[in-house]
């Protein structure tokens, strides 16, 4: 019912109260009197270990691990505690027993000093039992058991049981006068007879004190019994001392017994547990009256209160006590250490416990019990959690599962070396955090993307990476001891940042606009194929801002780049696109099509499908004029809306009589609208009718399937322009280029009514406006405006010409 005895040095905690210290030649010694022991420490001096020696007046006995298990020592090497004690029980061989009541020991301490010499000390000490002792007592050692008794008790009662029976005629055909032994094995009948000193040579001691029996023997002895009882391997000893006095043949049954469970570890505590009453034991009790049960450690009692409030428990039922002490719980001892770059820690406590049995007779049973117990060695790797946002843009790593006895001491982000300290008055910071619920705690690391420690790798498949390599350097406490734990966080970003842009329909222009992100060095805007610039937005009339947080673009009704669609009287459609493109590739990752309702005024459009649509208010050339009344070259071309003063023709430049003109690297096409004279007169008067010319230009290279399928393509919309002529009498309309028009932005032109100029051929000429810069202004520049301005829209077409915006024919 105690504990067992373990091989090897065992690390163990004690605590123990301040009763006798002496500092003998410069090596402390202290010394204290327990309930049945001395304990005696000594401080431990470089590596060197000490000895102990008794001394009696037979001489000196070295206390080696055999002779202190004979003899009742315990000699123990607590480096951890930089220590070494030794348990010397009150009835050990040496010991100058004086009437069971002061028990005084001398010792030899060989130990080396502080240059590291050896010497010898000689310790005296002189015990006074504390607590009396109980009629019988059993101690349960970490090397060996121990039973005394009162050598003045009576028989109680009759022995029935079988072995008894045979051991009993056994002793009455070998007793002599002189003390014999014999020991009773487990399931055994047969009995072989020694004498006292026999006994001891196979490590057996017995030993008559004034008023005690004492019998002690160590752990794994020939004659010791492995039994299980109630689930708990129990080793226990059964000898039979017997004498003849004269007619009269004595006999004493003594049996020590002692639970040999080694303890578990669940995780969370450790574990012990013994059978609530030893069979073996309870044949010496004449029934069981009462028990009391108590725990402690380092060789002292607790009472109730102090153990629960430290989280030990114990629990009894009829079969088991089963003992329960907290993983790192005060009265134990919590050792760290690196091997292998590996956190290792051990959690170690000395368990003490005192059962005391008492029978229906009155007679007391005391079994105390020393228990060293340890958890197994344990390993814990530190976690990483990535927790990083990427919208936040920042590395956020969660180092966690660490003990209090670990601490983050410094980290190597890609090569560079900070101390918690450095880091946190840098661009970084490091926070530690507890966990929930747990004993355990951990860091939370933050690095910027951004920062320029990072990594970056972009690959062609339009994977942006941020990398960071990471070296946690961990100390143990509190000897410092370093260890470290290496991880790398990688964030991948696809081509989800790219620009985006948007958009704003206003009454004459539609605004764009794209806050700036950290990868727009990557991307690019763009308008169809051309990068987006301040002097491709100058070129052509945009209004375009970039500051550090946006990009506004502000682009005006009619410039280049609109599509106009659903174009009516009241009100037209038009669009304008704008692209974000890799920079590298020039691949489309965004695009951004804006569609929006503009009023419609005069317009005039030449669409890539050789459509000419023309909005004109024919109360500015004539203000009586009938809308109704208006056609194009071929009369039969009539308006498709009209209203009280404008007309919308929508025709084909193959029909109503549309003129076409080749002259390279031009092809024009030109028609009129004819808006005839009404005279408020009874007479009529003979008039010439006003003509309102409208012509779209394309450039050849724009066309495809003109000729070969005679089907109308272009690459790009036309230059459009409406001019107001009068027609003469007998000649007709013929085609000519105003040169005010200018390339790249909308115009206006103020035309008159009163002046008659002839008309020039339009090809004739047309190769000199375009490659004469001069030709921009013209004698028509000069001409007095008799009517309100004609408004018309100038789309173009643009070729590649090394990475530019093309040049537009100058008309």
């Amino acid at each position: 019912m105690a504990l067992g005895f373990l091989l090897g040095v065992l690390v163990l905690l004690s605590v123990w109260p301040r009763v006798s210290c002496a500092d003998v030649l410069g090596v402390a010694v202290e010394t204290e009197c327990r309930d049945r022991y001395l304990l005696v420490t000594t401080r431990l001096i470089a590596e060197n270990e000490p000895r102990f020696e008794a001394v009696d007046a037979d001489g000196v006995h070295a206390i080696t691990e055999l002779y202190g298990s004979e003899c009742g020592y315990m000699f123990s090497i607590l480096p951890l505690h930089g220590h070494a004690e030794l348990r010397a029980s009150y009835y050990s061989c040496h010991t100058d027993n004086q009437g069971d009541e002061v028990f005084v020991f001398s010792f030899n301490l060989i130990a080396a000093d502080e240059t590291g010499e050896e010497m010898t000390y000689r310790i005296n000490e002189t015990c006074y039992l504390p607590l009396p002792w109980s009629p019988r007592e059993i101690r349960c050692e970490e090397n060996y058991m121990e039973v005394s008794v009162r050598n003045d008790m009576s028989c109680v009662f009759s022995k029935t049981e079988d072995y008894w029976m045979a051991a009993q005629l056994t002793a009455h055909r070998v007793a002599t006068p002189a003390w014999q032994v014999m020991f009773q094995k487990e399931g055994e009948q047969q009995f072989s007879p020694m004498s006292i000193p026999e006994a001891r040579v196979l490590g057996y001691v017995f030993h008559l004190t004034q008023g005690r029996l004492v019998f002690r023997s160590p752990y794994r002895q020939p004659h010791s019994s492995l039994v299980m009882v109630n689930g708990t391997r129990v080793e226990q000893v059964h000898p039979i001392l017997f004498s003849r006095q004269r007619w009269v043949v004595m006999m004493v049954d003594l049996v020590v017994a002692c639970s040999t469970n080694d303890g578990v570890f669940d995780g969370v505590d450790l574990i012990w547990e013994t059978p609530t009453l030893l069979s073996s034991l309870a044949s010496g009790l004449a029934g069981l009256d009462s028990m009391q049960v108590s725990m402690g450690v380092d060789g002292q009692l607790l009472d109730k209160a102090t153990a629960a409030g430290r989280g030990y428990s114990l629990e009894i039922s009829d079969d088991t006590i089963r003992l329960s002490i907290p993983f790192n719980a005060e009265g134990g001892y919590r050792h760290s250490f690196v091997m292998n770059n590996t956190y290792h820690e051990v959690y170690i406590l000395h368990l003490y416990f005192e059962q005391l049995l008492v029978d229906e007779g009155g007679v007391e049973t005391r079994i105390r019990f020393h228990r060293p117990m340890s958890t197994p060695l344990l390993w814990q790797d530190p976690s990483v959690i990535n927790q990083t946002d990427l919208a936040e843009r920042v590395f956020t790593v969660y180092l966690g599962n660490l003990t209090d006895m670990v601490n983050l001491v410094a980290v190597k982000l890609n090569g560079h070396a900070f101390t918690v300290q450095e880091a946190n008055e840098s661009n970084y910071n490091i926070t530690a955090v507890h966990q929930l619920n747990s004993t355990l705690h951990g860091y939370i690391l933050r690095v910027p993307f951004e920062d320029v420690i990072v990594h970056k790798l972009y690959s062609t498949e339009g994977l942006f990476l941020y990398m960071l390599y990471i070296n946690f350097t961990l100390a143990v406490l509190p000897q410092g001891e370093p260890f470290y734990h290496l991880t790398s966080i990688v964030a991948h970003f696809h081509d989800v940042f790219a620009p985006v842009f948007s958009a704003v329909c206003n009454s004459r222009n539609i605004s764009f606009q794209m806050d700036h992100q950290p990868f727009d060095y990557l991307w690019e805007a763009a308008i169809g194929p051309y990068l987006l610039t301040p002097s491709l937005a100058s070129k052509r009339g945009y209004v375009m801002q970039n500051d550090s947080n946006s990009l506004t673009l502000e682009v005006p009704l009619f410039t280049v780049g609109y599509t106009y669609e659903d174009i009516h009287l009241e009100q037209f459609s038009g669009t304008f696109e704008i692209l974000s493109r890799f920079s590298r590739t020039l691949e489309v990752a965004r695009s951004l099509s804006m569609r929006c309702v503009f009023q419609t005024t005069e317009l005039i459009v030449c669409s890539t499908k050789g459509v000419m649509t023309v909005v004109k208010d024919v109360t500015l050339v004539i203000p009586e004029a009938e809308p109704s009344r208006t056609s194009l070259a071929n009369r039969t071309c009539r308006p498709q809306e009209t209203d009280d003063t404008r007309v919308l023709f929508n025709f084909g430049l193959d029909t109503c009589g549309t003129r076409v003109m080749v002259d390279y690297p031009h092809v024009a096409y030109e028609n009129e609208i004819l808006i005839e004279q009404v005279s408020d007169s009874e007479a009529p008067v003979k008039t010439s009718p006003l003509v309102v010319t409208v012509r779209c230009v394309y450039p050849l290279s724009g066309l495809h399937k003109l000729f070969a399928y005679r089907r109308f393509e272009a690459d790009s919309p036309g230059v459009g322009t409406m001019m107001v002529t009068e027609v003469p009498e007998k000649s007709p309309p013929t085609l000519s280029l105003p040169t005010t028009v200018k390339p790249t932005i909308s115009a206006t032109r103020s035309l008159s009514t009163s002046h008659k100029r002839p008309r020039r051929p339009l090809f004739s000429k047309i190769d000199r406006y375009v490659n004469n810069p001069h030709t921009r202004l013209t004698p028509w520049r000069n001409l007095p405006a008799i009517q309100p301005t004609a408004e018309y829209v100038r789309l173009f077409s643009w070729q590649m010409n090394n990475s530019k915006e093309p040049t537009t024919p100058r008309l």
